[in-house]
């Protein structure tokens, strides 16, 4: 039987990335994405996606490297939040209580066993239009019409020292349910990923070629369609920004994909059109072998050497 307080996580909430080239950074997030200032505080900025019911999607902050900061989850009721604190305790990373930024409420911060900062809430303060009402009013604003259109942040992929140790703090500390894994010819898994609703997944851990620890893989925002993407690319090519692979879809999941460089060296995706919904709440996971994967992503195209490599911060092989 379904286990259904493993809904407990309602979705990613938000991510605190970090770049040593704030203002390029910050053009690539509002400019070609589309996304909106709503505050600046400090060295950070908060951006929030068009269709973003909360205040804001991004913390963006300056910092000597690229990286990922705080990420943060929410959890579908205090009940439910309640839970995973307790959860969380119990295997020894939480870190305490603190009020949370820009309309989120109180916040538990923890780390996962990679050391990756990461923070559990429930309240939060729906973002109401001013300037960029919508036609539509089942939509949190106006549709930008420029740039990409970022939607919506879509999940979080980590690159981590020990994927079961972390796959498995997933799923005890967020109840987070495997949807799909590769599984190493020498045991373990090279990659993992996690939903926490009807979405194929949120979260993700892939091994650390390096094994430096607390890095980031990339972030990945949804558009709508598979168009959307393909304009992406053009924009970014007229715009300078470096396009890692794609577009193309991936054979785990079946998104269709796009990674870019933002200027700050993170890795960027654009994907979800055509990703899987999880209906079947026993839906069995599905496991995928080395030789499979060297069959490369859906339609032929092999994964390219960076792709394994490149994680920020960057860091040298020794």
């Amino acid at each position: 039987m379904t286990d259904f307080t493993s809904f407990d996580v309602a979705h990613l909430g938000n991510v605190e990335l970090l770049t040593a080239k704030f203002d390029e950074s910050l053009w690539f997030f509002r400019d070609l994405l589309a996304m909106r200032v709503v505050a600046e505080e400090g060295d950070s900025a908060y951006l929030r996606t068009w269709d973003e019911y909360q205040q804001y999607t991004i913390k963006l902050t300056a910092s000597d490297d690229a990286g990922v900061g705080r990420t943060t989850f929410r959890t579908t009721s205090q009940e439910a939040l309640d839970r995973r604190v307790a959860a969380i305790e119990k295997l020894g990373l939480g870190k305490g209580w603190t009020e949370g930024e820009v309309g989120t409420g109180r916040t538990f911060l923890f780390t996962d066993p990679d050391g990756h900062d990461m923070g559990i809430y429930y309240d939060t303060t729906r973002y109401v239009a001013t300037d960029d009402k919508p036609a539509l009013k089942n939509q949190a604003s106006a549709f930008p019409g420029r740039g990409v259109n970022a939607r919506r942040l879509d999940h979080i992929n980590y690159l981590a020292k020990d994927v079961v140790a972390n796959g498995e703090f997933v799923k005890a500390a967020l109840g987070g349910r495997e949807s799909e894994r590769i599984k190493l010819d020498e045991g373990g898994y090279a990659a993992w990923w996690f939903h926490f609703n009807n979405k194929s997944y949120d979260i993700v851990y892939s091994d650390d070629w390096l094994k430096h620890g607390n890095r980031l893989h990339h972030i990945a925002f949804a558009p709508d369609t598979r168009e959307d993407i393909l304009k992406a690319a053009d924009i970014f090519l007229e715009n300078g920004i470096h396009i890692e692979s794609g577009p193309h879809k991936h054979a785990i999941n079946q998104t269709f994909f796009l990674y870019v460089w933002e200027p700050g060296g993170n890795r960027i995706e654009f994907a979800n059109a055509g990703a899987r919904l999880l209906l079947d709440p026993d839906s069995p996971v599905v496991e995928w072998t080395m030789e499979e994967r060297k069959k490369g992503q859906a339609w032929g195209m092999k994964t390219i050497e960076s792709f394994h490599t490149h994680g920020t911060p960057v860091v040298k092989e020794n």
